[in-house]
């Protein structure tokens, strides 16, 4: 029998494992959040907590985590993969339109807030850097805790999720001059503050300009690679690889290794491996950023509470409600509307996880010292269980500055149960055009729209339109996806499109589709994404001008149908993918139904 495994790490990751599997299960029948649950579990089963009586009942031993070392390194890596993730669900052409918030709006949070706080704390007598460090620490929200609610309500694509998520990426990347102005300070070099920020700054940017080139360049062909074996160990091995290597490059350029992960998932989101990764990643994610909650909740020390509780929770108070209150005006400012203005606000008031890195690091050094370390430390995790409070409280405010408007009756009614039919998806011009068709050929067809003034009017004029999305499972499933034969897509946006198919394919592999594409290019990337036949818009229009001018020049009806029948196969032909490279590029998603994303 083995003796030398090392006992205290095992019962740590046993407590960790019980809450992931016991308790907070327990908590979720009883309607409060996961998240709340590890961070509760984590303040009353942590070392700060019933952890300080196992002296006096030895059996707390088994219940309570000894030492938060023994989780603390594997539960960052819960950041990680969901900054993967949500860069999975990003692109780079979606992040530079977002530079706007993340430069402007983020940059300006961070200013602003970490100067104030700066200026509050050195009224208590600190010192300039002292309180310039917790200032720019306390400046900063929780990425973790705020995507992590976000994401669970589907709302990062919403107006507050975008915002959000973009002064989040702006916080994180003014870690990096923070942890370099503390190093400096413990340090005490003669070089010029700004010179060495600078290059490091320059550091950093080098290792993201290397990690997108190389990424480019060999993240295709690995993965495509790996899926020939058509395993899905190494599948998962490879995603693995890629998100742990990202994060360990990005940590020696000096940035955070969820940064790295973050490129990593963007530049994947543009390949046909996207989905099948998400699913590999999601069950990690999920335990992980579980046990990082844990380590925070672990961070809460009860002793500090009990020891100065009003200034505490005043300090709580103060927080969140100062830092919400400079997001709303500053969300203003940059045009946003109250309602995404107020729950960014509070969603993002609270303190985040990085002020565990700044203040850690600094008091390690000895530049801050044990007790303000500790009162701050208090002060952040208290506010981040607050988090998930903070988000409800932020939908009921927001509903109060929602000007509500009664929905027009026309876009309530449902079409009635249908068989063996036709589902239209958009009824623009495109979309009309199909319709009569379908009714001049007898075709069972349900036409729906998201543009409720456009369904109204329609339906007005007596049409047979129904109000709906598309991209929504439960709509599709009760307009009888089930048992469509075909779903025509006429609508512009190649993005809405992209997600008509994607959520289409998630519940109907089988059915046939048939998409609008702009032209060649779109109608390739169509294909690519399942669809079984793309009709590119320049590409008809050119044939029905070449029908037009061929009939002005004398030749014969049968003679021009023929000919334009053989340009349009030989252009189906091109634009479709070839079988073999189908084959090839297939991953292991697609080629194993176990492997398939989830929706």
């Amino acid at each position: 029998m083995a003796t030398g495994i090392n006992i205290p790490a095992y019962s740590d990751a046993l407590v960790v494992l019980g809450t992931a599997g016991i308790i907070v299960p327990l908590l979720s029948r009883l309607g409060l959040s996961p998240v709340v649950g590890y961070l509760g579990a984590g303040a009353a089963l942590g070392p700060m907590g019933l952890g300080t009586y196992v002296t006096d009942f030895p059996i707390l031993y088994w219940l309570t985590v000894i030492d938060a070392k023994n989780v603390a390194g594997i539960a960052d890596l819960g950041v990680v993969f969901l900054l993967f993730l949500i860069g999975l669900e990003l692109s780079f052409e979606r992040l530079i339109t977002m530079r706007r918030y993340v430069f402007g709006l983020g940059g300006l949070q961070i200013a602003i807030t970490s100067a104030l706080i700066a200026y509050i704390v050195s009224m208590f007598g600190l010192p300039g850097p002292v309180a310039i460090i917790l200032g720019g620490s306390l400046a900063l929200s929780s990425t973790a805790i705020v995507l992590e609610v976000l994401s669970n309500e589907d709302r990062l694509a919403t107006i507050t999720g975008r915002v959000s998520f973009s002064v989040l990426l702006a916080q994180d990347l003014a870690v990096v001059p923070l942890l370099i102005f503390i190093s400096l300070l413990a340090a005490d070099g003669g070089g010029s503050v700004f010179t060495s920020i600078g290059m490091a700054m320059l550091q950093g940017f080098v290792a993201i300009a290397i990690l997108i080139i190389t990424g480019r360049l060999f993240l295709r062909p690995l993965f495509r690679l790996v899926s020939a074996t058509k395993s899905n160990e190494l599948f998962i091995a490879a995603t693995l690889f890629v998100v742990i290597l990202t994060g360990v490059i990005a940590a020696l350029a000096g940035l955070s290794m969820a940064l790295g992960a973050f490129i990593a998932g963007l530049l994947l989101a543009g390949t046909e491996y996207r989905r099948a990764v998400q699913a590999t990643i999601e069950p990690f994610k999920g335990l992980l950023l579980g046990m990082f909650f844990f380590t925070v909740g672990m961070s809460i020390d009860v002793r500090e509470v009990i020891r100065e509780p009003y200034w505490i929770f005043a300090a709580v108070i103060a927080l969140i409600v100062g830092k919400a209150v400079i997001i709303i005006i500053l969300a203003r400012l940059f045009k946003l509307p109250k309602s995404p203005a107020v729950e960014a606000g509070l969603l993002l008031g609270p303190g985040g996880e990085f002020a565990f890195v700044g203040v850690g690091l600094a008091a390690s050094l000895g530049i801050v010292s044990s007790p303000v370390a500790a009162f701050t430390l208090t002060v952040t995790s208290i506010s981040m269980v607050l988090i998930p409070v903070m988000a409800i409280l932020g939908r009921h405010l927001a509903a109060v500055f929602t000007e509500t408007q009664a929905p027009a009756p026309e876009t309530l009614v449902m079409p009635d149960p249908q068989k063996a039919h036709a589902i239209v998806v958009g009824y623009g011009r495109m979309g009309k055009v199909v319709c009569d068709l379908f009714k001049m050929n007898k075709i069972p067809y349900i036409a729906i729209d998201y543009n409720a003034p456009s369904v109204t009017d329609d339906r007005h004029r007596g049409h047979d339109v129904y109000f709906g999305d598309a991209t929504s499972r439960a709509y599709l499933e009760a307009i009888g996806i089930a048992s469509a034969t075909c779903i025509i897509v006429t609508i512009q946006s190649p993005k809405i499109i992209d997600e008509v198919v994607e959520r289409v394919r998630s519940i109907r592999p089988d059915v046939k589709i048939v998409s609008r594409a702009r032209d060649g290019t779109h109608a390739r990337h169509l294909y690519s994404t399942g669809v079984d036949d793309a009709v590119p818009e320049t590409v008809e229009a050119s044939l029905q001008l070449s029908r037009a001018a061929l009939l002005g020049m004398g030749i014969t009806q049968e003679s021009i149908s023929q000919s334009i029948k053989k340009e349009r196969e030989s252009l189906h032909r091109q634009l479709q993918p070839a079988p073999a490279a189908v084959k090839a590029e297939q991953s292991p998603a697609q080629s194993n139904p176990s492997m398939s994303a989830q929706d």
